[in-house]
């Protein structure tokens, strides 16, 4: 009897145990609370899976909770019906690095979604970072080493091979530039490629080594293209390290389609096991300097010494003997494709925004080489250039290649931006929602968002940001998929994205129904190596 009453007793017990954790488990946590709460949204998570709705809520700058939440839980609500959430946009080639220190708003940018930004090619990099911190920026910035900027450090401007001691020197940089936080080696070649395979192979091992990529431009990505392409299959080849191919083309009318074999043979290394990735930007111009347009033995040398040298007629007529200058104009677009795009003498500024045939026409130059050589000596400066040399239906079929990133090559800039500058810098992110997602269908909504999300941040080996996930970083982008759009033209470039109500960077709202709340939230983002992976001795990195 007693034994049948204590098991009742305890059954009782169970019961009501069970209903108390039940019970629990359905009421609200009175005690919660978010500093934001996003509803009603349809979430793309950036994994490439399909929509779903859910809320999200953000505390300390984090993702805590995705599902069904109770907004009154949240300090700030932000209803998302109608609009899609999505992680912010990782841009892996940009120029912001001194943009960002003379605004640190970075409006173009953030404005459109974008969050973290790839900066570099430069050899230095704790006195940045200090400096971008004291000033403070509205998103993420994560930067490269420049073997070119390392190389002029220890050889100088001279064409030749670096002996065996300078090569320590120069990994010696690389690995100093490593750990004070740099992601990658970060190449910007001409026509060809590198000149000198055992530097380049040398320090690409010691990044390698911190856990890093190599990104590279290629070269002239036009008729050398196979050579420039060998070059940056052998880095991987040699050091096992990712390779990353800036804005991956073939330029220049002559070569439209042939992209699609550059495609073919990184298929092929991929298949061998080899980790090479491409970024490119949804335009058919480039933008680069005027320097690009000549032979590489000019652009090898010091700006004002050859701008100086650009005055005398043997020189000129030097440069228009040189295959190589005619190749290259070629590649950029013709006379008839080469534009000025800001000139700075008051006399000039007629220029901008047109062609350098055009600009030969108005000066009543017959050659528009020596209207060229002309400007140049006048501005004191290799002028800045919008180059019309991209076919659209390489465009389009580049950026349906699963392995395909997408990213600006682009400033983080503001409406006073002087001249004509290319369009990307306003409206990479929002012209490929808009013009390639809704209006054209080349990507679904879910590709599109994975190939400025989670992909670049593959490549950059990040483990918190890049996904809508608990426990990652909330840098959240809220857009209307059904308006969207980049206003910016190469006629008129100054033009903010539209159809980006809301943008969050590390848990922090920056754009607020439109509008830049000031706030500069964003974090430097090192690479492995200031945490200590691959650390070693300055002295003897091998």
């Amino acid at each position: 009897m007693r034994k049948g009453i204590t098991a009742g007793i305890w059954s009782l017990m169970s019961t009501l145990f069970l209903l108390q954790i039940t019970s629990a488990a359905e009421r609200p946590n009175r005690g919660v609370s978010y500093d934001v709460v996003i509803t009603n949204g349809k979430v793309i998570d950036g994994s490439g899976n399909p929509w779903f709705h859910a809320d999200l809520a953000i505390k300390s700058g984090k993702i805590v909770k995705i599902g069904k939440l109770d907004p009154k839980f949240g300090k700030r609500v932000i209803d998302a019906k109608g609009m899609t959430v999505s992680p912010g946009f990782i841009d892996l080639h940009t120029h912001t690095d001194l943009p960002a220190l003379a605004d640190g708003n970075v409006e173009s940018k953030v404005r459109q979604g974008v969050t973290l930004d790839v900066i570099g090619e430069s050899s230095t990099l704790d006195g940045y970072f200090r400096r971008l911190n004291k000033k403070g920026s509205s998103m993420n910035i994560a930067s490269s080493v420049s073997p070119q900027q390392i190389r002029k450090v220890v050889v100088g401007f001279d064409d030749r091979p670096a002996s065996a001691a300078e090569i320590e020197k120069m990994k010696q940089l690389v690995a100093q530039a490593m750990e004070e936080g740099a992601v990658n080696l970060s190449t910007a070649f001409t026509g060809g490629g590198y000149k000198y395979a055992d530097e380049m192979i040398a320090m690409a091992k010691v990044v390698a080594k911190y856990g890093g990529y190599y990104g590279t431009h290629l070269g002239g990505e036009g008729e050398q293209i196979n050579e420039e392409l060998d070059k940056a299959i052998r880095i991987a080849e040699e050091t096992g390290m990712p390779v990353h191919i800036y804005h991956i083309k073939v330029r220049g009318k002559n070569n439209f389609g042939k992209v699609k074999d550059v495609i073919k043979k990184i298929e092929a290394v991929r298949a061998r096991g080899l980790d090479v990735t491409a970024n490119q930007y949804p335009y058919t111009a480039m933008q680069h300097p005027w320097t690009r347009l000549f032979p590489t033995w000019v652009q090898g040398m010091p700006r004002k010494e050859a701008i100086s040298k650009l005055k005398d007629r043997a020189f000129r007529d030097k440069i228009k003997a040189d295959h190589e200058f005619a190749e290259y104009v070629s590649e950029h677009g013709g006379w008839e494709g080469i534009v000025g795009t800001v000139f700075t003498k008051p006399a000039n500024k007629q220029f901008e925004g047109k062609t350098i045939l055009e600009m030969s026409k108005l000066r009543n130059q017959s050659d528009p080489a020596e209207t060229c050589f002309d400007l140049i000596v006048d501005e004191g400066a290799f002028i800045n250039g919008v180059h019309h040399t991209m076919s659209e239906d390489d465009v389009k079929f580049v950026m349906q290649v699963p392995w395909v990133s997408i990213a600006s090559d682009g400033s983080a800039v503001n409406l006073k931006e002087p001249g004509k500058p290319h369009p990307r810098s306003y409206g990479t992110n929002v012209r490929v929602l808009g013009k390639y997602v809704r209006e054209e269908k080349v990507l679904t909504l879910e590709d599109a968002v994975r190939k400025m999300t989670s992909l670049p941040a593959q490549t950059l080996r990040l483990k918190d940001r890049g996904l809508l996930k608990e426990g990652y970083w909330a840098d959240v982008v809220i857009f209307d998929p059904a308006t969207v759009s980049d206003p910016a033209t190469y006629e008129n470039p100054q033009q903010y994205a539209k159809g980006v109500p809301f943008v969050l960077v590390n848990g922090t709202v920056v754009i607020d129904n439109g509008n830049h709340t000031g706030a500069r939230p964003g974090k430097v983002i090192y690479g492995q190596g200031k945490n200590g992976a691959g650390k070693q001795s300055r002295g003897s990195v091998s």
